[in-house]
């Protein structure tokens, strides 16, 4: 547990990092407009949805890395280092392509007239910062296996203060610049992603270097790419379809109105903050089973799956007691607009009731994906999201005209669902023989 906690509250904190330029985004824009607010909600939900997939599948350093540690193996590391930086040069080509299509899609998507050209300019400026913001996950899981987080978190810090300073600028037209508003925030947010990847290489490079500076001979070698996608593929479905689900209620939100769409950013926001402290355990546990696994040490790898179980459970209680408790100050933090607060001080208690869900399905696919169990959780995804808490969703939101509330009882059904089933699948894997996984012989 110790072990645990003293890697966790770090990568925590990174989250929560990474997070907190959401909710300085939703809090500056939230001063200008509701229309500006729900093109920022639109574009966000839209760049996750584009990028997501490609999270996931780099995801699968997690394993290949701490695993590899944890056996000595620095060859195995730097060639997973360097098949991640390819992947990720890819994967930015690629979702770069659907952010510069956005305004076509949101109007297919029958989103709100006004909110449509603003929301496709603020997607079309997060378009420069897609190959960085990939490129930063691959330095940051190769420093959290390699269980050196320092430079991460302060890093991180750094881009918060720029991200607050180019909003300042960008979205108010301070300093002799035009005011942008939501086009101007997202702006802001490719500035600060291309710092946060350049600076956490400059600044890690004594550790990330030496295996960086010399090209790996078997970096091209197709079937050890191919293997490695196959492992992180699951992974990148699994989130896509995990974001899908909130994305989809996000959509449902914006056939009730910027009002209700605006309400729900919030309140996602604010989740979405706190559940970056169970992401933290799950990528600590990820490391820390990896590495047991690479050392030939199953009882550890159990001891960590089963604390990091533990330690979220005694965390999310602690936030669900936040949500249920204090409503309506959360929600005049961030707008002042009195429709948008109600609908957000509505939608958080609901927050409040599945954050040991939520925090809980996390943490068992992290302990999964460190004994690279990929597959498996994507399948409970599907049964968990789409067929079971979706349909709800949408029968209590717009059947039983609960409305926004309605739509979110549907997610905790769903989040319930899913973290039963990984607790299930953590329990009976880790029982078994657990071996390490190798893409292709590094040597």
């Amino acid at each position: 547990m110790r072990d645990l906690v003293r890697l966790a509250l770090p990568v925590a904190v990174v989250q929560m990092g990474l997070v907190s330029q959401g909710l300085v985004d939703t809090a500056m824009v939230g001063r200008v407009d509701a229309v500006e607010l729900a093109a920022v909600t639109l574009g966000n939900l839209y760049f996750f949805g584009v990028s997501v997939f490609g999270m996931g599948l780099l995801l699968a350093l997690d394993p290949l890395v701490s695993q590899a540690f944890g056996a000595g193996d620095h060859d195995g590391i730097r060639i997973a280092i360097q098949r991640g930086l390819l992947l990720s040069l890819i994967l930015g080509a690629v979702m770069t392509a659907p952010m510069l299509l956005a305004g076509p899609v949101f109007a297919l998507l029958r989103q709100p007239a006004e909110v449509v050209p603003v929301a496709a300019g603020y997607a079309r400026a997060m378009a420069a910062g897609m190959w960085p913001f990939y490129g930063f996950i691959v330095f940051r899981q190769a420093l959290q296996s390699l269980g050196r987080v320092a430079p991460i978190v302060w890093t991180i810090v750094a881009a918060n203060l720029l991200n607050v300073f180019a909003n300042w600028i960008l979205i108010f037209g301070n300093l002799g610049f035009p005011a942008l508003g939501a086009v101007g925030s997202g702006w802001a947010t490719s500035i600060s992603r291309w710092f946060m990847c350049l600076c956490l290489l400059a600044a890690a490079w004594s550790l990330l270097g030496p295996y960086l500076r010399r090209l790996h001979g078997e970096l091209l070698e197709r079937a050890p790419l191919v293997r490695m996608v196959r492992l992180g593929a699951p992974i990148g479905f699994h989130l896509f379809l995990e974001f899908g689900a909130f994305g989809a209620i996000g959509v449902a939100m914006g056939w009730l109105g910027a009002t209700a769409m605006s309400g729900h950013q919030i309140a996602l926001n604010l989740a979405a903050f706190a559940f970056m402290i169970p992401l933290g355990i799950s990528q600590a546990a990820a490391v820390l089973v990896g590495r047991a696994v690479g050392e030939g040490n199953p009882a550890r790898a159990r001891r960590s799956a089963g604390g990091s179980a533990i330690l979220c459970c005694l965390v999310m209680a602690g936030t669900a007691t936040i949500f249920l408790t204090l409503p309506e100050w959360l929600a005049a933090v961030f707008s002042t607009d009195p429709g948008i607060a109600a609908v957000a001080a509505a939608l958080m208690p609901v927050a409040g009731m599945f954050q040991l869900f939520d925090g809980l399905q996390v943490v068992c696919a992290g302990a999964l994906r460190g004994v690279a169990d990929t597959l498996r959780p994507m399948i409970y995804n599907v049964l968990g999201f789409w067929l079971f808490g979706l349909p709800i969703s949408l029968g209590l939101g717009f059947a039983l005209e609960w409305g926004p509330v309605g739509l979110w009882w549907g997610l905790a059904a769903g989040l319930g669902a899913v973290a039963l089933l990984l607790l299930g699948r953590m329990w009976n894997r880790l029982r078994g023989p657990l071996a390490r996984f190798v893409v292709g012989s590094p040597h």
